[in-house]
Formats: structure tokens, C-alpha cells, sequence
């Protein structure tokens, strides 16, 4: 059990995060080339890249924790600090662009 658990069922949830990450940056991408205003590309590419990104170093911890037989932790840290601040930025574009739009 435990040979089909590392040979098979891990290695293919890590390549399901990777693709489910690398779709959600690709949405967040598109969201930013295509959508009309300032307000809604902020938002496609905040939400869905910090999704994207998220899933990517979850897939980056398993393969590490597996490899090296320890459970890795940088890439926790990494997403921690990207939902910290991710939100928090794009509530100061936001801002700005409000402030900007009330002042012309």
C-alpha cells in the first residue's frame, strides 16, 4: 500500500495542484488583459493568482516533504505571507484609484 501511495496517488495529487494552479494564473492573467475597468482587473488577477500560486507551493511542500523525508514548511511561510499581503495591496490600489476618481 504504501508503494502505490508513493508511486502513484501523491505524485498525481502534485501534478493536479500544479495544473489547478497554473489554470487559476491563467485565468487571473486573462482577467487582467480582458476585463473593462481598473476595479475588476485588480480583482481577477488578486484572487485567482493568489489561488494559483497557493496551490503551485502546495504541490512544491508534498513533492519536498516526500523527497526529503521532512515535512517542509518554507512554502507555508511563502503562502502565508502572499494571503497576508496580496489582499492588503489591492486594497491600497483600490483606494487610490477611488481617491483619483473623486478628485477629476
Amino acid at each position: 500500500m504504501a508503494d502505490v501511495l508513493t508511486t502513484f496517488i501523491l505524485p498525481s495529487l502534485i501534478c493536479a495542484l500544479i495544473l489547478l494552479g497554473a489554470a487559476f494564473v491563467l485565468l487571473g492573467s486573462l482577467g487582467l488583459a480582458k476585463l473593462p475597468d481598473f476595479f475588476t482587473r485588480l480583482h481577477a488577477p488578486t484572487k485567482a493568482s493568489t489561488l494559483g500560486v497557493s496551490a503551485v507551493l502546495l504541490a512544491a511542500m508534498l513533492f519536498f516533504s516526500i523527497e526529503h523525508h521532512t515535512l517542509s514548511v518554507h512554502e507555508l511561510l511563502i503562502i502565508l505571507f502572499l494571503w497576508l499581503t496580496a489582499p492588503i495591496s489591492a486594497l491600497f490600489m483600490a483606494t487610490l484609484a477611488r481617491h483619483r476618481r473623486k478628485a477629476n
